[in-house]
Order: structure tokens, then sequence, then C-alpha cells
């Protein structure tokens, strides 16, 4: 597969990564779900992303395969958490967001790398609580939270709206032991 890494995005690769976003938003469509179709995430966003240095893309072979956002700050939408709670509300958390790879590298499983190197960048910067939250309908995401040890911790809402319901997942590392509950 060549060279695989993961860099910080720039202004100069939005309208790149807007073609990314714009294909999975249909793709998320073609499945059925809700997400992202109300026009988030929006230009804006993405580059509010980049200026705060949460925009991260993965590189493969030179070419931008993937996108997310690595949040490092309290999420708002995560204060309140129905049907559940957090695992570990004592310690900083790093949240991944707005996670979409390229049509030209659909298949490849390179999520797989983008979601295994944001956790080493957040764990790197000493984070050891990470959140993460995707739409009900959105199995393709699920499936790579769960892959990654995840879990299901509730539901959160990124808007008012009944499309605006999230489920909510977290993971928690303690040293070397993951999911610990101390």
């Amino acid at each position: 597969m060549g060279t695989i890494f993961v860099r910080k995005a720039t202004e100069q690769d939005l309208a790149e990564i807007m073609m990314i976003i714009n294909h999975a938003r249909a793709l998320l469509k073609a499945d059925g779900s809700e997400q992202w179709q109300n026009g988030n995430p929006s230009e804006e966003t993405i580059l509010q992303d980049i200026e705060k240095g949460y925009g991260h893309l993965l590189i493969v072979n030179g070419e931008i395969a993937g996108t997310a956002a690595l949040l490092t700050d309290p999420d708002p939408n995560y204060e309140i958490i129905h049907d559940g709670s957090w695992n570990n509300d004592l310690h900083p958390y790093a949240t991944i967001h707005r996670l979409a790879i390229s049509n030209k590298f659909r298949g490849m499983r390179l999520a797989n790398y983008l979601f295994s190197n944001l956790l080493t960048l957040a764990y790197s910067q000493g984070f050891r609580n990470f959140r993460i939250d995707t739409h009900e309908k959105n199995l393709r995401t699920q499936g790579l939270i769960e892959k990654f040890g995840f879990e299901y911790r509730g539901r959160i809402f990124v808007d008012p709206t009944p499309e605006g319901e999230r489920k909510a997942y977290e993971l928690h590392w303690n040293n070397n032991c993951l999911s610990c509950n101390e």
C-alpha cells in the first residue's frame, strides 16, 4: 500500500477535504442515515478545525485519503448524556469527529489507520479518555468504534431535533489497561 501517515490539515487542503466530506455525505444518505444531511460539517466548521489545529488528514502515497477532527477541548454536546453515563468524568478527554475516507480509497480499511493514528496522537498529548458519537444508522462508523474497544455509553444530541440524536461511545486507558474503571 505504500507510505501511510497522518498530518495536520491546512487551508490549502480545504477543497479536497470538502470533496471527501460531500462524498461521505452522499454515502450516508444512500445508507439511509440523516447524519450530515443538514449541511454539517460545513466549510466553516472545517476551517475552524484547521485554525484550532484539530483537522487531520490521512495521507497515502502522497494523496489525501481521509480526514477527521481530533478535538482536545470538552465537547458541549457531551455535557448531558441520556439513558446512560460516561464511565470517566474525572479526566480530560479527546474526541474524534468528522471522520471520512475519500471515495478513491474506500474499501481499503484505511479508516483503521486514521483512527489508530488519531488515538496515538491524543495519547501522546496525555489523553487517556476518548469519546466519539455517531448516528444510529451509521453502521460503518459504529463497527469501527466498537472494533477499537469503545463502549456504548448512552445518547447525546448535537442539536435539539430528533435528527440530532447520536449514539455516544467512550474508551478509557489507565496506564496499560484498556477500558479500566479507575
